[in-house]
């Protein structure tokens, strides 16, 4: 009979992790019309946010904190784009041993002190056009944003 307990316990964890991991907690919304759904983590300080599409594949993700180690250098702007009605850009990154992959990254204040780092990486030109735009659909739960 304990590993009833036992086997009950450990079922009991993996669903709270299973609900934990789709939880969007803090993310921003996402456009329903783009499928992808939120895997969340979070801690004392901080979110995570990973935007997967219907495979398990990472479209973008984002991590909200009130500092960023990624700091955004006026030579490597890029696209120009919007994301919750502000206007912003892109910024040109690299990915090591993958010179194919296009990185972009961007930072986004969205009030309380708080700051979004969202990043991206694509294959190709017309995937790194698909995910910009569906990055532009997000919402923040703020209504003050302002883009850096």
């Amino acid at each position: 009979m304990p590993w009833l307990v036992l086997l009950f316990a450990l079922c009991a964890n993996a669903k709270a992790q299973d609900a934990a991991a789709d939880d969007p907690g803090n993310c921003p919304a996402l456009p329903a019309s783009t499928g992808l759904r939120w895997e969340y983590r979070a801690s004392a300080d901080s979110d995570f946010c990973r935007a997967l599409r219907a495979d398990g594949s990472e479209a973008f993700g984002l991590y909200i904190a009130s500092k960023s180690p990624f700091t955004p250098k006026r030579s490597d702007r890029a696209e120009a784009s919007t994301i919750d009605g502000k206007a912003m850009h892109w910024y040109r990154g690299e990915l090591a041993g993958k010179p194919d992959i296009q990185v972009r990254e961007t930072l986004i204040e969205i009030g309380s002190g708080k700051i979004a780092h969202i990043w991206l990486q694509a294959a190709s030109p017309d995937q790194l056009k698909e995910v910009i735009g569906q990055t532009e659909g997000l919402r923040f739960p703020t209504a003050q944003l302002s883009a850096k």
